[in-house]
């Protein structure tokens, strides 16, 4: 896997690398960094009364992505950054010092954009097109394999449909009168 993984890195490399992309994707991985933008999200549906809900939804699915990526899955596979294996590619952007799988920022921002895309399609519409550029933003900048990415999207995704689903479930249940 890590050849296939190093084989696109590389591939990327030798299409893409520009000085326009050297300047526009450390700016767009630092929308990512923290989960800030999708915080951010979070935090202005919770000041609209109609869309507190979704808000807490968004925030409640980062703090699960955070819980179980890096928290948990990241340290107990322990893979190492494609930017650690080869030290001698020029980083655009600091050394990240956790480990690389699965992607936190991909992780974030694909439980955003699904939370997002389910409070109003419109939202999606900017939503998911900024979760794919700061996904792809990784790659450029050589701090995750495309695994890595790849499973951050796919776990952003399902706690983004997941954590609504459930909250909702558990909503419904405490609205009905017991015995019912």
């Amino acid at each position: 896997m890590t050849e296939l993984d190093f084989a696109i890195l590389d591939w990327i490399q030798d299409v893409f690398s520009c000085a326009a992309l050297d300047f526009l994707m450390p700016a767009v991985t630092a929308l990512g960094n923290g989960g800030a933008i999708w915080i951010a999200a979070g935090l202005a549906l919770l000041v609209s009364k109609h869309w507190r809900r979704e808000g807490a939804y968004l925030l409640l699915a980062l703090v699960v992505g955070y819980l179980l990526c890096n928290l948990m899955i990241k340290p107990l596979v322990a893979r190492p950054r494609p930017c650690w294996l080869r030290p001698k590619f020029t980083l655009l952007i600091p050394v990240p010092q956790d480990f690389s799988f699965p992607s936190g920022h991909t992780v974030s921002s694909f439980a955003g954009a699904a939370v997002l895309y389910r409070t109003n399609r419109k939202f999606g519409w900017v939503a998911f097109p900024l979760a794919a550029a700061i996904a792809v933003s990784r790659l450029y900048l050589y701090v995750h394999f495309p695994s890595d990415v790849a499973v951050g999207a796919a776990a952003g995704l399902l706690f983004g449909i997941a954590v609504p689903y459930f909250a909702e479930r558990l909503r419904s249940r405490r609205r009905k009168p017991r015995g019912v």
